[in-house]
């Protein structure tokens, strides 16, 4: 039970992370285009309106993600509460690696919605 327990927290980790991250990009972008913090890629570091809107897609983005994912970690651990430590090893390690792949692919959708909302330039598209 202690090592399930272990995992579950592990398991926890990452959709806990974007939950809270998710949250603050939406709601408090960093003020200033930087190379340190925040979402950085060549199209959202344009200007300051691609800045801010790739913090809000992404953030909102990543916070909807990670309830799904918190909520699927609680779901998918439950039934292998009772299973051998290796079968709990290898179901939280999938489910982590699982976990990072979703992070990293909604970088996808956010550069969509940049390139979709901006030109290559920065400037914003008439709808």
């Amino acid at each position: 039970m202690g090592f399930w327990l272990f995992m579950l927290v592990c398991d926890l980790f990452v959709p806990v992370i974007m939950i809270l991250c998710g949250r603050m990009m939406w709601k408090h972008a960093p003020g200033k285009i930087n190379g340190v913090m925040g979402y950085r890629t060549s199209r959202s570091m344009k200007n300051m309106d691609t800045w801010k809107f790739a913090h809000d897609y992404c953030g909102r983005l990543w916070w909807k993600i990670g309830w799904i994912m918190l909520i699927l970690s609680f779901v998918i651990h439950i039934p292998i509460c009772s299973k051998s430590d290796d079968v709990i090893g290898w179901t939280g390690g999938i489910l982590t690696m699982l976990q990072c792949v979703v992070l990293i692919v909604s970088i996808i959708p956010t550069e969509m919605a940049l390139k979709k909302a901006f030109t290559k330039e920065g400037i914003r598209r008439e709808v």
